[in-house]
């Protein structure tokens, strides 16, 4: 959880669901939905539908969006999670890229550790795919986006979950590949949109084919006008679980056995929601022993 002092700023209720997105010539209706700040929301871009004039109108799905995932991790698995529970989804989840095999995705989609056991029917189906619930999704493994195949599947949109690819550069790799759009579950690097629903998310651009959903304590911060804040976050990857050499000291200590104190670019990352909270905005980062919640 993330302390802090500030001022409230008043937040915008309008989500991404009021805003033209992706538009795809197939045809099967969905109604339009109420907005929501949540994480699920915010990549539903909704799809316009055509008038009599030849204009759009917001807010009416036209088709289902294909959606990519690249990179299994927490992120990646707790998306599936979200997208599977939303039974009137705008999204169809088609492939997922991941380097550990089907077999081992399968497994960690099926049994975590925090969130319990996930209540649907997860399976291999055969050696290139998992089934959920009887869905069959792709499962492709390559650590560069640019080999992947977006653009023979007809992905609109590509979830990317991996942590490394942030900036316009690397995220682009998806769009060389032939999606249409990337959405970094982190903060971006450089010039990338960064929009938090609730906060900024009615100056989304359906011309932006790369953005940033920011990360979670930007998420908690964002809604502040200026402040200093200290987020008591769990451990992550980037920890050590015994004591070993890092290129942060303190990161180097146990992770499961120490409170590490450590920078966080939350803060910055709000100046990119808000462009006018930058340099208003302080903070640090405690790692406690604890898997989940930041």
């Amino acid at each position: 959880m993330a302390s802090a002092t500030f001022s409230v700023a008043k937040p915008s209720l309008q989500g991404f669901s009021e805003f033209s997105g992706l538009r795809n010539s197939s045809a099967l209706p969905f109604g339009k939905k109420s907005s929501s700040d949540e994480f699920v929301s915010f990549v539903s871009f909704q799809t316009s539908a055509m008038g009599s004039n030849g204009g759009y109108s917001k807010g009416v799905t036209e088709a289902k969006l294909k959606v990519a995932i690249n990179g299994f991790g927490r992120i990646g698995r707790n998306f599936l999670r979200c997208w599977h529970g939303r039974k009137d989804s705008p999204l169809d989840v088609i492939a997922i890229n991941d380097t550990g095999g089907v077999k081992q995705a399968t497994h960690l989609l099926k049994y975590d550790s925090t969130l319990g056991i996930f209540d649907a029917d997860v399976k291999p189906s055969g050696d290139s795919a998992l089934s959920v619930d009887g869905k069959i999704i792709k499962i492709v493994s390559d650590r560069n986006p640019s080999n992947l195949p977006w653009g023979e599947l007809g992905i609109d949109l590509v979830i990317e979950g991996t942590g490394v690819f942030v900036d316009r550069e690397g995220a682009g790799k998806h769009i060389q590949a032939g999606a249409k759009k990337v959405l970094i579950t982190a903060p971006g690097k450089g010039d990338i949109p960064t929009y938090v629903c609730g906060v900024n998310a009615e100056l989304y651009s359906h011309e932006d084919t790369i953005i940033s959903n920011a990360s979670c304590t930007t998420n908690c911060l964002a809604p502040f006008v200026k402040g200093t804040m200290t987020t008591t976050h769990s451990y992550t990857g980037d920890q050590r679980l015994l004591d070993a050499s890092h290129r942060d000291l303190r990161r180097a200590r146990a992770a499961a056995l120490n409170i590490v104190p450590t920078s966080t670019g939350a803060a910055k990352a709000v100046a990119l929601v808000l462009p006018n909270l930058k340099g208003k905005l302080n903070g640090i980062a405690l790692r406690v022993p604890t898997p989940n919640v930041s």
